[in-house]
């Protein structure tokens, strides 16, 4: 199965993230992310010296797929934003949790 085809099918069968409050997330399971433009999917796994997290984004269906990996510990985050979206997406870990939720920007 292509990433595409991957990305395709993650997005159709994953909740959206247009609520306004943060989504749990649990590992394996996958959420869209949609930055206008950009959009994809994110899912995580535990190991020993945290959760990955993996995201992948592509722009539109011809824009070529790139996959991001970040290892999250307690108390940290992640986040995604694009030039021509106004927002972004946050990936963070709470403890034992991992919570996916909008953002009006990103910090510095």
């Amino acid at each position: 199965m292509s990433i595409r085809s991957m990305l395709v099918a993650a997005a159709l069968t994953s909740a959206s993230l247009y609520a306004a409050h943060a989504d749990g997330l649990r590992p394996m399971s996958a959420i869209s992310i949609d930055l206008g433009d950009v959009s994809g999917a994110a899912y995580y796994t535990v190991g020993r010296d945290g959760f990955h997290v993996v995201t992948t984004l592509a722009q539109g269906m011809a824009g070529t797929p790139i996959r991001v990996v970040s290892v999250l510990a307690p108390g940290q985050s992640l986040a995604f934003s694009t030039p021509r979206h106004e927002g972004a997406v946050e990936i963070s870990r709470n403890g034992d949790s991992v919570l996916v939720r909008k953002v009006k920007s990103v910090s510095n």
